[in-house]
């Protein structure tokens, strides 16, 4: 009988539901212009026990005008008040930081790559040995940038804050008909911070529908809606994270401090060994158990030749005895020989 191929993508190790979870911390705007920081972040990451940290590689003019008035001015949110061109102004990461980025993840033994948003921070961050790329929730519709990450034939997660079923669809076929590195799909929401009661993680058996590995881009406070969406199967779990949110930056109020994510990669994990394989093999941890399930004894002195009924046996703990489903087989028969009160009932002492 043929089953059907487990989703699997390779960034560093292998990442599918079969696998332990792939913990992304996401570095964002937290450096706050300060490459120090930024090193600090990696280290925090490291020590949280994450798998892989993540850049956005862009520049302000990569994302929009130098305008301040009419489309590019945000009117409300958590950066109410700015233009789009001031906020990406602060909230790059420099290119001339990356390669020192890169080396010092890898020298903590973590995984980096970064979100590209336009083909340039693709060809500089293949060049610089990315082994995959994300596509931010914004830029799912932007099927000429997933078309140019999908090239590299390096994987790409892609978030799906904001998009409907026909754009997932799109991104998808765009890149997988470009690319032969495999596609994972975060399922996300787009607020920031994200209410939980808004999360809605049963979206992801949806998700899941298309073939890809599943996981979570979540902006909610705290490690509940990581546990929850590795119930659910979730394979990624991406968060931003900050040195403290009481620093400030454009991205504080929906990232995790370092015990926050040492706790979302450690409750994570449990949560997934908790899953096991589904199969009805009884666990290890039941052995000593066994023996104080339910069977039937002799519940008073039972002479030989007596007859057996319900007074005198009875279903009880311990389990030595014959199992309760054969007591009314046993009811009506008479004793062998005879049976001490507190006896496990077998059949020689039956006749």
């Amino acid at each position: 009988m043929s089953t059907t191929p487990i989703p699997t993508i390779e960034i560093g190790r292998k990442i599918g539901i079969d696998q332990r979870p792939f913990v992304i911390a996401e570095l964002s705007a937290n450096h706050l212009g300060k490459l120090e920081r930024a090193l600090a972040i990696i280290d925090a990451a490291a020590d949280a026990g994450c798998d892989a940290i993540k850049l956005q590689t862009f520049t302000p003019s990569s994302m929009t005008l130098d305008a301040n008035d009419g489309d590019f001015h945000i009117p409300d949110g958590p950066w109410k008040g700015r233009s789009l061109w001031d906020l990406y102004d602060e909230a790059h990461t420099p290119w001339e930081w990356h390669a020192q980025l890169f080396a010092h993840a890898a020298a903590r033994g973590l995984i980096m790559f970064s979100t590209p948003f336009d083909e340039e921070a693709v060809q500089r961050l293949d060049h610089l040995g990315a082994p995959a790329f994300k596509i931010a929730s914004f830029e799912l519709v932007d099927l000429e940038l997933i078309r140019a990450a999908a090239r590299t034939n390096k994987p790409l997660i892609i978030s799906t804050g904001m998009a409907s079923d026909a754009e997932v669809e799109e991104a998808i076929d765009t890149a997988r008909s470009a690319g032969t590195g495999g596609v994972a799909l975060l399922h996300c929401i787009s607020g920031y911070p994200a209410p939980i009661a808004q999360t809605n993680l049963r979206r992801m058996e949806a998700l899941a529908k298309y073939g890809t590995v599943v996981g979570i881009s979540d902006h909610s406070a705290g490690a509940v809606v990581p546990i929850a969406a590795v119930a659910r199967g979730a394979a990624i779990i991406e968060k931003h994270l900050t040195l403290s949110r009481a620093d400030g930056g454009p991205d504080a109020g929906f990232s995790l401090e370092p015990h926050e994510m040492t706790e979302v990669v450690r409750s994570c994990e449990l949560a997934w060994s908790a899953l096991g394989d589904g199969s009805s093999r009884r666990p290890r941890a039941e052995d000593g158990s066994r023996r104080f399930r339910r069977s039937l004894y002799a519940a008073a002195d039972i002479a030989e030749g007596q007859e057996l009924t319900r007074s005198n046996v009875r279903s009880i703990r311990p389990g030595f005895g014959l199992p309760p489903r054969e007591l009314p087989t046993v009811i009506g028969k008479r004793a062998r020989v005879q049976i001490a009160r507190g006896t496990p009932l077998a059949w020689e002492l039956i006749g």
